[in-house]
């Protein structure tokens, strides 16, 4: 992760630093052989007893796919394959995973090693004794993936965020970034008093609405800061949007 070294408690090297460390080995099937203590109170293992068990068996449904993805990335034909990493969203927490294969004397895969930081406190805004219960904490930051780099994009320079499957790519003035977390996890995670779901596969910063333009039954929206030619708004999305933006739908029609 890019991060300036310093000593102040809310950069990221030192939000790391304090942080615990998840260790979990498996072996070539992706069976748990081993973990540490924090890995099993962080990671949602319903009966405590992951041993022998496959390592997706442990991981909400929406993850699966992800981790199995990042443990398939893993078993590269290079001789010294990179960590690969991934951002994976958990109730209430927000995990940086790495996963390394690992080999045996003859270099034949042996297992994986997984390791993973809670990120939490640094992507989140730290108002929890403010929230109302059942909501999660706010993302100030959202953490996206270039090459083997976690990069934390402020959430207010974030035009519009656009599904893609189970991921999402996250639009700002300076381009897009890859984002392994889904567009409703962001959804329920970002201000709401600027971020609006318009589409099933759009989400916008209304901070940044410039336009609303009515082409032939069809509705986009466009925003500053970009070339884009606009947002499509579902049907049943238009009224909220209206509404949030101040205007009538009479006028809007004219």
């Amino acid at each position: 992760m890019d991060a300036r070294v310093g000593t102040t408690s809310s950069s990221p090297l030192y939000l790391l630093e304090r942080s615990d460390v998840g260790l979990v080995q498996l072996d070539r099937d992706l069976k748990v052989v081993a973990m540490n203590s924090f890995a099993r109170r962080a990671l949602p293992v319903e009966d405590k007893q992951p041993f022998e068990k496959m390592v997706l068996s442990f991981h909400p449904e929406r993850s699966q796919s992800k981790v199995k993805f990042l443990l398939d990335q893993a078993e590269c034909p290079v001789s010294n394959p990179p960590p690969m990493t991934m951002i994976i969203n958990i109730p209430e927490s927000v995990l940086l995973i790495k996963v390394s294969k690992m080999s045996d004397g003859r270099g034949d895969t042996f297992g994986y090693t997984l390791v993973f930081y809670d990120i939490t406190d640094a992507v989140t805004r730290d108002d929890a004794a403010g929230q109302r219960p059942g909501t999660k904490r706010q993302l100030l930051k959202i953490p996206t993936v270039s090459g083997n780099r976690i990069v934390l994009v402020d959430a207010s320079t974030v035009r519009y965020i656009r599904s893609e499957g189970h991921y999402t790519w996250v639009h700002t003035a300076q381009g897009s970034s890859f984002c392994n977390l889904t567009i409703s996890d962001l959804e329920g995670r970002l201000d709401s008093g600027s971020f609006l779901r318009i589409h099933r596969s759009y989400v916008a910063n209304l901070d940044f609405a410039e336009q609303i333009v009515r082409d032939d039954g069809k509705v986009m929206l466009k925003l500053s800061g970009g070339d884009d030619h606009g947002l499509p708004v579902a049907r049943t999305s238009v009224p909220r949007l209206l509404d949030r933006l101040g205007i009538a739908e009479t006028a809007a029609e004219r």
